[in-house]
């Protein structure tokens, strides 16, 4: 799968955003077929190459060759994006990420968002960064879109509803439940189009994921202030999906081992009803958990504790989650995004005088193996023979 991380160590931006794609491999030419495609007159878009604290970058700018003192509604742009000629994809990515800027600029007005005059949203130049950063998704292939922390830069901002504090209340709600932090100049880095883009497009927030670099692309903002390029870095390359075939570490040309993304969830209990906790296993376990380890802990007030470690795939991290706030006394939960290598294992079923066992055979990066007998298959033929576990164990190593 094709992934973009959007590095924010400057902020982030609507021309930003187009800036990036277009230094990625956009091409501007396609960029404008594209969006004559809305049918959205009086305008100009343009790309060329600028420098920011020594750093080459594309500085995408779209003029305005018309004035409209007319402010058109979030219902008006849904209309025009519906009956224009995008494909179907950009249609609702761009509807997508409007719907998430009306969002946000109806709860700052205290107003619904079909009649609130959406001056931003409006803006010829925020539909053409909106529209078109939505083409670039699909253009580039990006299947999945992720982000740093964002950037929002401090101080003061003119808007059309005047001097307001940065980030703009727009931008702020947008960036509810984003990891955000204000460095650098007093100036806005991050506006309500680049945050409306990361809102509605990211599936995570993090540091740069476990992927192979195929481009790099800066997209250049209006500022060039010392110390700090203002630019935001575009990285497209492949990830590996959680659950298939990771990235492999060849050793000795025999074995391999693979390299996986996965998310390890962690929370402390010290108020908890002990008997509980098994069950709490079976749980994650049948969700879909890859390893549950449970730590005897202490805790605040000398209260001995638990902590709770949930290894599992990102894509079921939400029902692991679900199941600690359920069925735990948790109030809430860490995550931390892990690299896990494993050996390439298969099973055999070995026959013993005990009966079948089922035994995990590893293959080590030299190509010699390891095995170890199943722990229910060893159990069950344990307490239908009537012997011991151990007995059962050793036969199947023998075999």
């Amino acid at each position: 799968m094709k992934i973009g991380w959007f590095d924010c160590f400057s902020g982030i931006s609507g021309d930003m955003t187009l800036g990036a794609m277009v230094d990625a491999g956009l091409p501007i030419a396609k960029l404008r077929s594209e969006l004559k495609k809305l049918q959205l007159d009086g305008y100009t878009i343009s790309a060329s190459k600028v420098k920011r604290c020594g750093i080459s970058a594309t500085k995408v700018t779209v003029r305005l060759t018309k004035k409209s003192a007319r402010h058109r509604l979030y219902p008006d742009i849904v209309k025009m994006i519906e009956k224009s000629g995008l494909s179907d994809e950009v249609k609702k990515r761009a509807l997508d990420i409007f719907e998430k800027l009306a969002q946000a600029e109806s709860k700052v007005h205290g107003e619904p968002m079909e009649k609130v005059h959406f001056h931003e949203v409006g803006a010829v130049d925020s539909i053409v960064d909106i529209v078109g950063a939505s083409i670039g998704f699909c253009e580039l292939g990006i299947g999945e879109v992720q982000a740093s922390a964002v950037n929002t830069g401090s101080g003061i901002v003119n808007t059309s509803h005047g001097i307001l504090p940065v980030p703009a209340p727009a931008t702020a709600f947008l960036l509810q439940a984003i990891p955000a932090y204000a460095d650098g100049p007093q100036l806005e880095l991050t506006t309500p189009t680049g945050a409306s883009i990361l809102k509605s497009q990211c599936v995570r927030f993090g540091p740069l994921p476990l992927m192979t670099v195929e481009r790099i692309g800066h997209g250049a903002g209006g500022h060039d202030f010392a110390g700090r390029p203002n630019i935001t870095r575009l990285f497209i390359g492949t990830t590996v999906a959680v659950g298939t075939a990771g990235a492999t570490i060849e050793a000795d040309n025999t074995g391999k081992v693979k390299v996986e993304r996965l998310l390890e969830l962690v929370t402390n209990i010290d108020d908890m009803n002990p008997e509980a906790i098994p069950s709490v296993f079976d749980a994650l376990f049948e969700a879909g958990a890859l390893d549950v380890t449970i730590t005897p802990i202490q805790m605040k007030k000398g209260r001995p504790g638990v902590c709770f470690a949930v290894l599992c795939g990102l894509e079921n991290s939400g029902a692991m989650e679900k199941i600690l706030f359920e069925q735990t006394s948790t109030l809430g939960v860490r995550r931390r995004e892990v690299q896990r290598a494993s050996l390439p294992r298969r099973i055999k079923s070995v026959k013993t005088r005990y009966g079948a066992v089922e035994v995990k055979i590893a293959i080590l990066p030299n190509g010699r193996e390891k095995c170890a007998p199943e722990f229910e298959s060893v159990r069950k033929a344990a307490v239908k023979q009537k012997v011991s576990f151990e007995t059962v164990y050793r036969a199947a190593l023998k075999r």
